[in-house]
């Protein structure tokens, strides 16, 4: 059975979805101002890896992604550039889609936009203040009142009164507020923004609002899965669980968040100089090297991104991809049948908070295990092992192929022959055909690695 830590629950909880075989899933999108980081890569391929290990697992999945298309970020950078706050996000919204394209995320069955969703949003804090749990400031807009849920703060396990006492609280500072805690459903408007009109006079929604009024439009009052990145757990995530139940909805049923990563031991921050867009990375390395490198750190651990990881990273996929095209030159079946126990024990190990460290062992296992069997002449075996590694790679988005198939399954049709004479010139005792193989080939960029079992050919 598919378990994860839930974060409100603190414990990892086995998945029962709502409805049987059925997930329905909302992650909290970008807000659109700006190129995406590699941050933004993170919680992407989180949620991606996901959707696509569930989807191999049976389940048929129901993924929400939205746009936050209008919020103090876009109002200050349209002011800046001299642009409209739609144009501006307009713009971004295509940068951002284009990046995902090409970093290879999978894009959402429906990706809503905050600004189509005013008149649900001012349904909902209607609602709210006919309830008691909200309340009107004139001239400051409409606030959710945290006196009336009174589990405020156990998403990320803490009282009210911790989170007033912390530095890190991270709340609008309003004298007028009945709590510091409380929180903008609607801002009234302010010369030269965007504005919706209201009840309570012309404004905008609040952020955490948002996020409320799409998940439940599109996947109902109750549903599966809420994530989101680590960063966003408090306030944003805690807001719309508030909002939600205190309009008495289920909402989400659990809660998974992503964590974030460090540039070179250091948090990235523009701050600190290491802030990398998306864009610049896939530029410097293929998206399949940073998706392997993203998969080697379980998604809920602090992740690294170094020169070095990156290297290593690009290594890995340089191994699982010198085997495709070996078992594609010998001719091995990928869709022969799976390995049993090697699916197992895949299983097992992503079952367990979607493991993806001990589920590449696997897969790195079965390359080993499917080179030798190759090298013995277990051609039978080697098949099993290549269509189970194409399997399970295809589970985590990891594409063995590269771009140009065509050109490297030409290659390793020839690399494989000239290994075959230079076998032959080797037990004919003619090394020096055999070292003129080699130097061919490594004038071309390939590395040739003698072991017991035969010859190991790889591109560096």
């Amino acid at each position: 059975m598919v378990s994860f830590y839930d974060t409100r629950r603190r414990e990892i909880v086995p998945f029962e979805p709502l409805v049987e075989s059925q997930v329905s899933m909302y992650v909290c999108g970008p807000t659109v101002y700006d190129d995406p980081h590699v941050g933004h890569a993170r919680t992407a391929l989180t949620f991606d890896m996901i959707r696509r290990y569930l989807q191999w697992r049976g389940f048929e999945v129901t993924f929400v992604s939205n746009i936050t298309d209008i919020d103090d970020n876009i109002i200050n950078r349209a002011f800046e550039t001299g642009t409209t706050e739609p144009e501006l996000a307009a713009r971004y919204e295509q940068v951002y889609v284009d990046q995902m394209d090409r970093f290879g995320i999978a894009r959402p069955d429906h990706r809503p936009h905050a600004t189509e969703y005013v008149a649900e949003m001012l349904d909902f804090i209607g609602d709210l203040v006919e309830r008691g749990a909200a309340y009107a400031i004139e001239g400051k807009g409409v606030y959710f009142s945290v006196a009336a849920h009174d589990r405020y703060g156990d998403l990320i396990g803490r009282t009210p009164e911790e989170l007033r006492e912390g530095a890190g609280a991270r709340v609008e500072v309003d004298v007028e507020k009945v709590d510091p805690l409380d929180f903008a459903l609607w801002k009234a408007a302010k010369p030269g923004e965007p504005v919706w009109d209201s009840p309570w006079g012309p404004g905008r929604p609040g952020w955490h609002i948002e996020c409320v009024a799409m998940a439940t439009d599109l996947l109902g009052e109750a549903f599966d899965i809420h994530g989101g990145g680590d960063d966003l757990a408090f306030p944003h995530h805690q807001n719309e669980v508030a909002e939600a139940e205190g309009a008495d909805l289920g909402f989400a049923r659990h809660w998974i968040h992503g964590a974030m990563l460090n540039v070179n031991g250091e948090k990235m921050a523009k701050s600190l100089g290491n802030f990398t867009t998306l864009s610049d990375l896939l530029d410097a390395f293929e998206p399949q090297v940073l998706r392997l490198l993203m998969l080697q750190t379980h998604y809920r651990t602090v992740m690294e991104l170094s020169d070095d990881a990156l290297a290593g990273a690009a290594g890995a996929l340089d191994r699982l991809r010198a085997w495709h095209r070996r078992a594609s030159a010998a001719g091995l079946d990928p869709a022969a049948t799976p390995d049993a126990d090697a699916v197992a024990r895949f299983t097992a190990a992503m079952d367990d908070d979607f493991g993806t460290p001990a589920g590449l062992a696997v897969v790195f296992d079965l390359v080993r295990e499917a080179n030798a069997a190759l090298d013995g002449g277990a051609i039978e075996r080697a098949a099993t092992a290549h269509a189970t590694v194409c399997d399970l790679a295809s589970a985590l988005g990891l594409v063995l192929a590269s771009d140009d198939q065509a050109s490297d399954d030409a290659l390793a049709a020839e690399v494989e022959k000239l290994l075959a004479e230079r076998d032959e010139a080797r037990m004919a005792k003619d090394f020096a055909s055999a070292d003129r193989i080699r130097d061919e080939l490594a004038d071309r960029g390939i590395v040739l690695e003698d072991t017991p079992g035969g010859t190991i050919w790889r591109k560096p």
